[in-house]
């Protein structure tokens, strides 16, 4: 395992001497013979290591089970640490484990603004290493010190992951001055401290989820094929009033745009003048009155919590609009929603839409994200989208991954997270839009909807390059030249390369919830219009990969041997006024060649944000005649002239 042994805190002794009677192997040894052998081999294994945890540190099973099912949804991960280094059922956190060398858009090359007209900010900033990790990314050697465990257990071992879990719980409820109770309303302030956060806010907020799970009761097949339930109790109303002696401090709200069941803070980026006229990190708009927001882009940070938000508020850095902290889903926003944050490296995409970084790294390796920032995340892209009136479907919760290069030039240099490792099915189903079949068998064009657990594609390059990663779930379908495995990869002409199973190689494949119109069927093997090509996909009845959908397709019009293909929607040159230089309307090096057919989302005149100065007086929006169709040409969007195409619905 990575990371130095956490065992030497075991010096430090259990607080209660009711904990300090089991903190030791020896007494443990009767969970660890009976609970993980069997969690090791029969389907209820982990079911009854929860049991035994519970009994034996005198925590109600319900608040051990909902805490688990809020960190990890009962998976081990097979010992593979979670994005902020947590291990197990429990996610205990030994942050020493998980550390990024390189944040999310400070490799220097990309220009996260992607817009032409105005020099590109390339920042190489000095990621801070900490000084000293905070509780919420230790309680792994805490679990360790209470229970007499290794950590090695502790890491690899999910029946001692839990009896760590239930001492840190138990150690929670005594040291706030609370009984040990049977009553699982009596845990409120205990499953707050679990969470790690330092404020009222956030706690509460995770507790709050919890106890959501336990009145309506969950259950499910694991990642190693245990079956976990946790019985409804639809009466459980919890005490709140030991909140008062949790010593969490108050977080003020401030000037956040956020959803009351989230917790957030306002952590501003900050809009400064510096250097011979420049400035960063955003740029001061009025939407959606100017312009609308149509878009929100998922984001992984590639970097650690408290080193992104340093970035974040650096002025000659770049910026979005939330960022999201994986231990306990809590939110800190740095962009108001009216203003344009500098995130997704296209400048039309930028202009219309909202940030949002998820602390997380797309492959080191095997990493996982947590349930409750899953859950944060689709509270606050809810209320986003209410509130700016944005469809909740993949054309307009786009994936960084999925936002479009604006130029032939920048094809190449596009960002591929949040990666493949990010479970979309999952993610929608919280949103309150599951993808389902809304066309037959024999549809005229399909959603991808791979099972994310046992859909395991190769990838290679997390660790070290073309060496394998670790066998993973994954929301993606791996694309080939002909119905079968031993054709070659489908190939993006735009980068270039030679396609392959590297983990940011995207060329070849598409994603859950995206959309693509059927070009063939072959027996398991289902053929789409892919990047202007045939690209066919496994896609077996007993085990499908794609549903049947009914939606609009765009073609050429007739006569049209190809049309080309956009990058971003600006206007045509007679529509900027004097002032405002016009920009180019540049094809991408792909064609929509006759006969092919794409699934189209929104239909939107040609719009350009003139936004290059520090002061916003010259700043003007220019919405041009021409209208585009937004496409879903490959694994990333694109767009294409309404006059180019004919579209039908499909029946």
């Amino acid at each position: 395992m990575r990371g130095s042994d956490p065992t030497s805190a075991r010096g430090h002794r259990p607080a209660r001497a009711a904990l300090g009677a089991v903190a030791t192997a020896a007494l443990l040894l009767p969970l660890l013979g009976a609970a993980p052998s069997g969690a090791r081999t029969s389907a209820n294994g982990l079911q009854l290591a929860f049991a035994s945890a519970a009994a034996r540190y005198e925590v109600p099973q319900s608040v051990l089970l909902g805490v688990s099912y809020l960190q990890s949804r009962w998976d081990a991960h097979a010992g593979a640490p979670s994005v902020t280094g947590g291990y197990g059922p429990m996610h205990l956190t030994d942050a020493r484990t998980a550390l990024a060398e390189a944040p999310h858009h400070s490799e220097g090359t990309e220009d996260a603004r992607g817009d032409s007209a105005r020099a590109a900010l390339l920042p190489d900033p000095e990621v801070p290493a900490p000084a000293e990790f905070p509780a919420r990314l230790t309680t792994l050697p805490k679990a360790a010190a209470l229970t007499g465990l290794s950590a090695e257990a502790l890491r690899t071992d999910p029946a001692a992951n839990i009896a760590g879990g239930a001492a840190l719980l138990a150690d929670a409820q005594q040291h706030l001055g609370e009984p040990l109770s049977e009553d699982p309303a009596d845990w409120y302030a205990a499953v707050a401290r679990f969470s790690g956060a330092d404020d009222t806010a956030t706690a509460s907020a995770y507790a709050d989820d919890v106890y959501d799970v336990i009145r309506s009761g969950e259950e499910r097949t694991t990642d190693a094929g245990q079956l976990v339930a946790l019985a409804a109790q639809p009466a459980v109303t919890p005490d709140t009033s030991p909140m008062k002696r949790a010593g969490l401090r108050t977080l003020g709200a401030g000037k956040t745009q956020c959803p009351k069941s989230v917790s957030c803070e306002w952590i501003p980026a900050p809009y400064e003048e510096f250097g011979d006229n420049d400035y960063g990190n955003h740029d001061l708009g009025d939407r959606p009155k100017a312009q609308g927001i149509k878009y929100i882009v998922v984001h992984d940070t590639e970097g650690t919590w408290e080193g992104v938000l340093n970035l974040v508020q650096d002025p000659t850095y770049v910026s979005w609009q939330y960022t999201l902290r994986s231990t306990d889903g809590h939110i800190a926003q740095h962009v108001k929603a009216k203003d344009v944050a500098w995130h997704a490296g296209n400048w039309y995409i930028n202009a219309k839409s909202i940030g949002l970084e998820h602390e997380g790294f797309l492959a080191d390796p095997d990493a996982w994200y947590t349930e409750a920032m899953y859950r944060s995340s689709a509270r606050l892209v809810k209320y986003l989208a209410k509130k700016y009136d944005i469809p909740l479907d993949r054309q307009h919760i786009l994936g960084h991954d999925n936002v479009p290069g604006p130029t032939t030039a920048t094809v190449g240099g596009m960002h591929t997270d949040p990666g493949p490792f990010w479970d979309w099915r999952h993610y929608f189903e919280l949103l309150g839009r599951p993808f389902e079949a809304t066309g037959g068998k024999d549809a005229a064009l399909v959603t991808i909807r791979p099972g994310y657990a046992a859909n395991q594609p190769e990838y290679t390059g997390c660790v070290t390059k073309g060496e394998p990663c670790a066998a993973h779930g994954s929301s993606e379908v791996r694309l080939y030249s002909g119905p079968g495995e031993t054709y070659p990869l489908i190939k993006d002409i735009g980068l270039g390369t030679v396609p392959g199973t590297g983990v940011n190689d995207i060329s070849s494949r598409v994603s859950t919830g995206q959309q693509y119109a059927v070009a063939g069927r072959d027996g398991d093997w289902t053929a789409i219009w892919y990047l202007g090509q045939k690209a066919w996909f496994e896609n077996p009845g007993t085990a499908p990969t794609a549903v049947g959908a009914k939606g609009l397709l765009v073609t050429p019009k007739a006569g049209l041997e190809s049309v080309p293909v956009y990058g971003r929607a600006y206007p045509e040159a007679s529509a900027y006024p004097a002032g405002v230089p016009a920009q180019a309307v540049s094809p991408l090096p792909y064609r929509l060649l006759e006969g092919q057919k794409y699934v189209a989302g929104d239909k939107v005149p040609g719009e350009y944000y003139y936004a290059v100065t520090f002061t916003t007086d010259s700043h003007e929006v220019v919405v041009g005649k021409d209208l585009y169709y937004e496409i879903q040409f490959g694994h990333r969007v694109a767009f294409v002239r309404a006059a180019d195409v004919d579209a039908q619905v499909s029946r």
